[in-house]
């Protein structure tokens, strides 16, 4: 019997697919060019809105209704996953730890990240009213109060990365700065939900609708928890969690739907809240540095539908919006500018007792990288007509503006030193070498390579590595490194008798203590014992890797393998105020647990009751947030 497919189905091969692939093939095209090119200091998105104008101004004319109608759902698409992946950046746990547990004093008040966050956001909002209404003076904007929440927010998707290659993302000050962007992200959008929402409904009850978007995310969370517990649904969604089905995914992007269905039924204007908040459920429940899931979303979302947005939001520009400001455009930018840096500067000062002025100052600037937020609620001013095109226009074009300056500015004023004190040095760039590298980089450590090959020292940068060109058995490269006494060095030039000579080097020219290295020949092993260097037998690594595959599989691949859950680290105690105190009486995160504890060289299993003491070792299973905030609680 001869079928017709079309017809069964009922699909349309009329669809004109051309639009579609012109604006695929930027999206591809940008990243590409960007590196070949070597444009590193330039966010992508903002080549792509550049793209997107010049396909609109030479395709969009010849594009049918039908095709543009696809593009805009796709690029709606993309403006909901954009604000998913914004939830899915904040990092809950560190806003949970940074509650406070104690009588708050100034000084402490001062250190408390989450209040300091809140007092910047707060007279941010203030300040950013106060521009608002003197920037009024030039131009028409509407409705002030919307016009100011524009401009309070941030974007932690630029400030994260920036933090990282900086080498602050782990210290005070950069834990400091992401909760103060998470803070900005999540009470803008609710601010801006609830303004827009009022705009168009008017203050009345149905206003009360919204709160059903945060009983959901509740009762969500509730349900999340239990079914994380939930032995069967684990299983099955293991079992799923395969190229066919890939079930996490799916079940994700339900979860994504489930939240924008419920805030288009309240009103159309808080889809972008939804789509957020399901972003920041799933942040809960996520371990970000290890999730594979998050690199599938990333895949979809930067891969395919973020990009599109942004393409179309360069499509839809157009300058001749700008008549709208008429002759006051360029002071109106100006001032614009101006007070979009002010708003944030002026509030970093609180850091300046903590970290000094200049440091304080340059968290202010990079608060200041505007992006996604920003073109979010200024297009859906536009959309509700409380802000005119001409301000839209602007808005797009200061995001732009200050995702390019900031950080540059950041790192002019808190100038990044050529290698930080807390570092693991590997000599030699071998693939194992790479491998210790990348798992330090997943735990949050700094590392450098140090190789002499050019070749291959150029294969190691291609992959992101920190890399230095040199050899270990020059006593200059340490300098050059700044080795500190705390630097564990560890020796993988695959010759035991380079690494005999580099540990003799470490050890009586520079007294150094922390080296590593790995051997498999007994004679070697003597050898470099005489040197007192760790030595990681590599026989008895494999057999004791092989034992736990056997004897504890699960164990081994949850705490080696998978990319899902804890991590385990070693903490010395030396706050004096911990010293006498019971284990029950710290303050801990629910996800993170004491399981040993040395002292005196003897090791033992700690309860509730067990007293801790300076200068125990501490073995303690959690995620890497957790674990940095009772490093943090265990070592002032």
């Amino acid at each position: 019997m001869d079928f017709n497919l079309c017809s069964l189905l009922n699909i349309s091969f009329n669809i004109d697919y051309l639009p579609l692939l012109i604006v695929v093939a930027t999206a591809w095209l940008v990243p590409m060019l960007m590196s070949l090119f070597r444009i590193e200091k330039v966010p992508s998105i903002i080549i792509e809105i550049v793209g997107g104008y010049f396909i609109g101004r030479y395709f969009f004319g010849s594009f049918s209704a039908e095709s543009i109608s696809i593009l805009d759902f796709l690029a709606l698409s993309g403006f909901m996953f954009l604000m998913f992946q914004s939830g899915l950046e904040i990092n809950t746990d560190q806003i949970i730890s940074s509650f406070p547990r104690k009588k708050i004093t100034y000084p402490l008040f001062l250190k408390n990240p989450l209040l300091v966050g809140l007092a910047i956001f707060i007279i941010t909002i203030l300040l950013s009213y106060l521009g608002a209404n003197f920037l009024s003076l030039f131009v028409n904007l509407g409705n002030k109060w919307y016009f100011s929440l524009i401009m309070i927010t941030s974007s932690v998707g630029i400030i994260v990365p920036i933090l990282k290659n900086h080498g602050d993302i782990n210290t005070r000050f950069g834990q400091m700065i992401i909760v103060a962007a998470a803070l900005a992200d999540i009470l803008s959008i609710i601010l801006f939900s609830f303004t827009a929402f009022i705009i168009k409904k008017g203050f009345k009850i149905e206003i009360l609708l919204i709160f059903v978007l945060f009983i959901a995310f509740y009762i969500s969370y509730h349900i999340g928890t239990h079914l994380k517990k939930n032995t069967t649904f684990k299983r099955i969604t293991y079992q799923l969690d395969h190229a066919a089905s890939q079930i996490n995914v799916r079940g994700t992007i339900l979860l994504l739907l489930i939240f924008v269905v419920l805030a288009q039924f309240i009103g159309e204007e808080l889809m972008l809240l939804g789509a957020f908040l399901s972003g920041l459920l799933l942040s809960i429940f996520l371990h970000k540095e290890r999730s594979s899931l998050i690199l599938k979303l990333e895949g979809m979302g930067y891969g395919f539908f973020i990009p599109i947005f942004f393409i179309m939001i360069g499509m839809r520009f157009d300058f001749s919006d700008f008549k709208d400001i008429d002759t006051s455009l360029y002071t109106f930018l100006s001032g614009l500018l101006i007070i979009l840096y002010v708003v944030k500067v002026v509030p970093s000062l609180l850091w300046a007792r903590l970290f000094g002025f200049r440091k304080a100052i340059s968290g202010g600037f990079l608060l200041s990288s505007r992006l996604s937020l920003v073109i979010a609620a200024s297009k859906i001013g536009l959309d509700l007509g409380i802000i005119s095109p001409g301000i839209n226009a602007c808005f797009i074009i200061m995001a732009v503006v200050t995702c390019l300056f900031s950080p540059i500015i950041y790192n002019l004023i808190n100038p990044k030193t050529a290698f930080i004190r807390d570092k693991t040095i590997i000599i030699g760039g071998s693939s194992t070498s790479v491998i210790l590298a990348k798992r330090l980089k997943m735990h949050g450590k700094s590392s450098i390579i140090v190789e002499s090959d050019t070749k291959r020292l150029n294969e190691l940068q291609s992959k992101g590595l920190n890399t230095l060109i040199g050899s270990g058995t020059d006593t200059k490269i340490y300098e050059k490194l700044k080795l500190y006494p705390s630097n564990y060095v560890v020796l993988l030039t695959g010759s035991d008798e380079k690494n005999i000579k580099i540990a003799k080097i470490l050890r009586n020219e520079f007294g150094h203590e922390h080296i590593i290295t790995k051997s498999d020949d007994s004679i070697m092993e003597k050898k470099l014992k005489l040197l007192d260097v760790e030595i990681l037998d590599v026989r008895g690594v494999i057999a004791t890797a092989i034992e736990n595959l056997i004897l504890r599989p699960i164990t081994y691949h949850t705490l080696v393998e998978t990319f899902e859950n804890f991590s385990v680290e070693e903490i010395k105690i030396t706050n004096r105020k911990i010293d006498g105190l019971q284990l029950k009486e710290m303050p801990c995160h629910k996800d993170g647990t004491f399981i040993l504890i040395k002292r005196d060289n003897k090791i033992k299993v700690p309860h509730g009751n067990t007293h801790l003491k300076i200068n125990d070792i501490v073995f303690v299973l959690g995620t890497i947030s957790v674990l940095n905030d009772i490093k943090t609680k265990l070592r002032i």
